[in-house]
């Protein structure tokens, strides 16, 4: 039991998950080998070794993989509870829908305890500064019906089309559109998926059950960027925009410079984790979808990435509409699988190909991307230390030092 005491002063200091916590009002076991903790949460966070028949749920890990997790800078794998779920590491009996409610919160319950992280500081903005970006909504017809899709832009030279990731919108890209080096050169479009951000859904969307499909985001990205009057762009995608790319290249490759996929794979890989998914915890009535979105993809994030970063991440996934993260998933773990005998055909002399890969990542993982890479025989395949599954909004600095060496070779 000892090694979850600091479990009981995970909410000192904390009003935000004090307030969740009386919400959740939840019992469940943290088992440990032969040992047992009982942990009730609400005003405060209870802990004895007597469990109780009212708990929700228990668990199941080996104190060798509680160990793990509760270093400063975990090993892949043990980042987080989901994570490590994920992996099959740790083991979930009882309720899984209350486990899912709580997916977030007990995130953050157990982040307790690891040795306590320097507090960060941001700097002061000092005197009032406006970001160069540009937003703009662009009016057009595909697929049939009309659309109203936000972009925003920096920069000049050659355009680079960054294409973010299920469930969460551009925003993902702020910092590229602040980078002067990088828009010194480039001209920077990042665009909202219809359904996500600040883009509509089309007309009629009440009616509809949104699903993402190939046919569908390949003709988005290409509406797109011929409505724009692109000339020859890069396309620079991360996770399902990171596949996206792969079927860019295959039907569209004389059309583009050269392509980046951050996160890609073949496929993906559905994890341990997959009873969440089945059970719908991202879209039914009796929980909150969009923190359950951004409880099951936390686990993607490097524990080395600043918290401020982080958590502005999950709150795109938060903010997300109801169902959209589920039908992105459809093309994730579905419909853009490409172990079909389509790689055989993507040329990347006539598009290059170039594969950015976080360390973290539990889902695109380094090994599945460097499988691809040998599969297309990329131009350039580089597993980015320190990073996750979001690079790009997760930790800006440290991407873009594995970012500017591929750009500068399209360049």
């Amino acid at each position: 039991m000892a090694r979850f005491d600091r479990l009981a002063k995970a909410l000192a200091g904390q009003p935000a998950l004090q307030r969740r916590a009386k919400i959740a009002a939840l019992s469940f076991v943290v088992r440990s080998g032969g040992d047992a903790t009982a942990v009730r949460v609400g005003d405060t966070v209870a802990l004895t070794s007597e469990t109780s028949a009212d708990a929700a749920f228990s668990l199941i890990a080996s104190p060798e993989t509680w160990g793990e997790y509760a270093k400063q800078v975990p090993s892949v794998g043990y980042q987080s509870i989901v994570g490590m779920v994920r992996m099959g590491t740790l083991r979930v009996e009882g309720d899984m829908l209350a486990f899912g409610r709580n997916l977030l919160f007990l995130e953050q319950l157990f982040a307790a305890l690891r040795p306590d992280a320097p507090v960060e500081t941001s700097p002061a903005v000092g005197a009032p500064v406006i970001e160069p970006a540009i937003g703009r909504y662009l009016r057009l017809d595909f697929n049939g019906r009309p659309h109203r899709i936000y972009f925003e832009e920096a920069g000049q030279g050659i355009p680079l089309v960054c294409l973010h990731t299920a469930g969460a919108d551009g925003r993902q890209f702020r910092a590229l559109l602040n980078d002067a080096e990088i828009t010194r050169r480039f001209r920077v479009i990042v665009f909202d998926l219809p359904w996500h951000g600040k883009s509509s859904p089309p007309p009629g969307f009440e009616r509809d059950t949104y699903q993402l499909t190939t046919d569908l985001y390949i003709e988005t990205v290409m509406a797109v960027c011929r409505a724009l009057g692109l000339d020859r762009p890069v396309v620079m995608g991360c996770s399902i925009g990171g596949r996206a790319v792969l079927h860019l290249a295959l039907r569209h490759g004389d059309y583009f410079r050269a392509a980046i996929g951050l996160q890609s794979a073949t496929h993906a890989d559905p994890g341990a984790d997959t009873r969440l998914r089945d059970l719908g915890v991202m879209f039914r009535p009796d929980v909150h979808g969009q923190e359950a979105a951004a409880g099951s993809v936390a686990c993607l994030i490097a524990p080395t990435s600043p918290e401020s970063e982080k958590w502005e991440t999950l709150w795109h996934y938060m903010q997300g509409g109801p169902g959209v993260f589920l039908g992105d998933l459809h093309y994730y773990f579905t419909d853009g699988d490409l172990r079909n005998g389509l790689l055989d055909a993507l040329d990347t002399k006539r598009c290059p190909l170039h594969l950015l890969t976080g360390e973290y990542d539990l889902s695109a993982t380094p090994e599945l991307t460097a499988e691809l890479a040998r599969l297309v025989k990329a131009t350039s395949f580089q597993v980015m230390e320190g990073l996750g599954h979001f690079p790009m909004s997760e930790n800006p600095a440290q991407f873009r030092k594995y970012l500017l060496p591929v750009l500068e070779r399209i360049d």
